[in-house]
């Protein structure tokens, strides 16, 4: 009993695993932005495209072919030639995705890997047509243009074999070594050219303001020339006397010169104790004058000279001092003889007084 008990459930659950696989198999999920094509092994390829989500199929008779509908980045680099024949490195990026009605007919003459078939060859023919209309200094200034010449050409071609461009656009533009070059000349002989500008504009502000100095110059010639043939000399005498007081505080200030005024002609500077002024005169006693005698007056003294002291009333010689040498008596002055030239005095002996005696003139 208990035996036949467990053959009867072991035969229904080898029926449920086969019928589990079978219903498996028959199904089959379509995911979220992707189509189905089924493949009928009698009729070949259907012309209904499945949507997302689960669907039957009868098993071993229909394959289901997934398609991923989303829009997929590709870059493609070409290298071409411009309008004025300059070479031009482009890298073009684009986003595509298959048109959903016509995978069936994608799928038939494409296969799975349909972006590989027509890509390449389609970017590049459309790209290279689309710069030879241009000269490069147009792919720079009017790269928007160039930009929807191409997105439009290449939606034109790729619509033909069922694919859909979401987006076409230039990520690299470059030119040739020998272009490059040639644009960086240009640009330093611009700059040269616009420096040589500046140099004769500053030329000719120089040369302006050079002939509004001499005019300058000219005009107060004129008028120091007017001023000293109405003035004389006055106008001279200030400027010497300028540059006096000038040079005289510029001494002033050093403390290695020493630096004494001296007193304009018909003036006399006032005298400061112990600064300039001439030695004191020393105190004489007063001589009584003699009876009827008239007092004489001074003589004038010169303009801008020291007074003059004085003249001292004649004083006795004072005695010899003990020990000094006899004074020579004075001698009478009498006239030389005509032819007569005087003998030199003799030269002083060892022991000779420090003073000799003057030789006597022969009589």
């Amino acid at each position: 009993m208990a035996a036949k008990v467990l053959e009867s459930i072991g035969k229904v659950g080898l029926a449920l695993a086969l019928a589990g696989g079978v219903v498996n198999s028959a199904l089959y999920n379509v995911d979220a932005g992707h189509r189905a094509v089924i493949f009928d092994r009698f009729r070949g390829v259907q012309d209904t495209v499945v949507g997302e989500g689960t669907h039957f199929l009868i098993p071993w008779v229909q394959k289901p072919i997934i398609f991923d509908c989303r829009s997929q980045p590709r870059n493609v680099p070409v290298t071409t030639g411009s309008k004025d024949l300059q070479n031009v490195h482009i890298t073009l990026r684009i986003l595509f995705r298959p048109a959903a009605g016509q995978l069936p007919r994608i799928f038939t003459s494409l296969g799975e890997g349909y972006d590989e078939r027509v890509l390449p060859s389609v970017t590049t023919e459309v790209l290279k047509a689309a710069v030879a209309r241009f000269d490069a200094e147009e792919l720079i200034t009017q790269r928007e243009m160039v930009s929807r010449q191409v997105s439009e050409d290449l939606a034109e071609r790729a619509g033909a074999f069922g694919l859909i461009l979401d987006d076409v656009s230039l990520t690299h533009l470059t030119f040739g070594k020998e272009f490059t070059e040639a644009i960086e000349a240009k640009q330093v002989a611009q700059q040269e050219a616009e420096m040589a500008r500046f140099v004769v504009e500053k030329a000719e502000q120089q040369k302006k303001a050079a002939v509004i100095s001499a005019e300058g110059d000219a005009k107060a010639a004129r008028l120091i020339a007017n001023s000293l043939a109405a003035a004389g000399d006055g106008l001279i005498e200030l400027r010497k006397l300028e540059a006096a007081e000038d040079i005289a505080y510029q001494l002033s200030g050093s403390r290695n010169v020493t630096y004494l005024p001296l007193p304009l002609p018909g003036r006399l500077l006032p005298a400061r104790p112990g600064v300039g002024a001439p030695p004191a005169c020393p105190a004489r006693p007063a001589q009584p004058a003699p009876a009827g005698s008239r007092p004489q007056p001074a003589p004038a003294a010169e303009v801008g000279a020291p007074p003059a002291c004085p003249a001292r009333p004649a004083q006795p010689e004072p005695a010899a001092e003990v020990g000094a040498p006899p004074a020579c008596p004075a001698r009478p002055a009498h006239p030389a003889p005509a032819g007569h030239r005087p003998q030199p005095a003799p030269a002083a002996g060892v022991n000779a007084p420090s003073e000799a005696c003057p030789a006597r003139t022969c009589c």
